[in-house]
């Protein structure tokens, strides 16, 4: 049960450290799992939970939040918890609306059609009025974990944001964003910048109120070519690792591992493990030996497992598990699937891949 404790100082100790360590090239005994989107809907208590509230309403409540984050971990032995919320909070912060449609995912009800539309966000955003509702379910989620595992704290890249705030939603193209970038590149800029400020701010934030990791998510990086991802992705993404770090340093706080997931991006990786990072994520179309060979010896990898390998029987899931194990090494590696989970996965077989990474790296690591 989640109950909020006031000082966000005097947190549990610590006890199970893999994931960490992992993140900071560290040896561990075996190779540690999480998995992007652990708490939701393949879980039917995450659906029981949720079932009284608007989705951005339960982002809203610090209690609500808590307990989703902690759900996979009362099934899984995870290595790790990441704070539930949702990336597009920074544009409600920036005073867009965006509502949860059923059937349809999230939708903002008046996105960015001309460069004039920039005018109407919040040029400074102050964090901690507008978000500090996250920063209290990191505070109390820390708490209620009991130092069990890790908790990550994350936000959404510039231009993946900037896609959304743009489309108004989803897109298969992402045609409205990128026409932005060909079209208007100052303002894109302009934008990009203004939501790099903010993300750094709140992922300073996040730690302050208890995140021990921060991932990075720049979900839409496929849908730009390599030219375009080093003019309006890159510089951001270097940006917000830079300027957190020093600002972590300024404010005395913990300098937390950072996890740069760039989704599609394979044409960036050695730019992305050179971009200020201690671990770079991968999606599950590039062979493990290939991340390896173009991110170098200096990074952590984390992932990369299809997500539809889960619909596979138990024991097949357990042999691609060993194959990518075998594939990355189990040092300097912290395994997870290349996307999140899929609303219609089987629990058991969530279980099945965290309980085979856990058996079969214990394995290698002896032998």
């Amino acid at each position: 049960v989640c109950s909020f404790v006031r000082s966000p100082k005097g947190f549990p100790k610590l006890k199970n450290d893999t994931f960490l360590r992992a993140a900071r090239g560290e040896e561990t005994e075996h190779t540690p799992v999480w998995c992007m989107r652990q708490a939701g809907r393949y879980l039917p208590e995450f659906r029981e939970t949720r079932a009284a509230q608007d989705f951005f309403a339960t982002c809203q409540s610090p209690k609500l939040c808590c307990e989703l984050t902690l759900q996979p971990l009362r099934r899984f032995p995870l290595d790790a918890a990441i704070i539930f919320s949702d990336i597009l909070v920074v544009p409600q912060a920036l005073g867009m609306e965006v509502v949860m449609v059923p059937g349809k995912g999230p939708t903002f009800t008046e996105p960015l059609k001309e460069v004039e539309d920039l005018l109407k966000l919040r040029q400074k955003v102050d964090v901690t009025a507008e978000l500090g509702y996250v920063f209290q379910a990191i505070t109390l989620t820390r708490h209620s974990l009991e130092g069990r595992v890790p908790l990550i704290g994350f936000s959404g890249a510039p231009w993946t944001l900037m896609s959304y705030m743009i489309e108004g939603g989803g897109s298969t193209t992402m045609a409205k964003a990128k026409s932005w970038l060909y079209r208007h590149p100052e303002a894109s800029h302009r934008l990009l910048q203004l939501l790099a400020d903010v993300v750094t701010d709140y992922l300073v934030g996040q730690v302050a109120a208890g995140a021990q990791a921060l991932q990075l998510f720049e979900s839409h990086a496929g849908h730009l070519g390599p030219e375009q991802f080093q003019d309006f992705a890159l510089p951001y993404i270097r940006d917000i690792a830079r300027a957190v770090k020093s600002k972590l340093k300024e404010e005395a706080l913990p300098l937390v591992p950072m996890i740069i997931f760039a989704k599609d991006a394979h044409y960036a990786l050695h730019d992305l493990a050179h971009a200020g990072y201690e671990v770079v994520g991968l999606d599950w179309t590039i062979r493990p030996q290939e991340a390896r060979a173009q991110t170098g010896k200096d990074v952590t990898l984390q992932g990369n497992l299809d997500p539809c390998a889960l619909y596979a029987p138990k024991e097949k899931i357990g042999e691609l598990v060993k194959k990518m194990l075998e594939g990355f090494g189990t040092q300097r590696y912290i395994a997870n699937l290349g996307h999140g989970l899929y609303p219609d996965m089987n629990p058991e077989h969530v279980g099945a891949f965290v309980e085979a990474v856990h058996a079969h790296s214990r394995h290698i690591n002896k032998h």
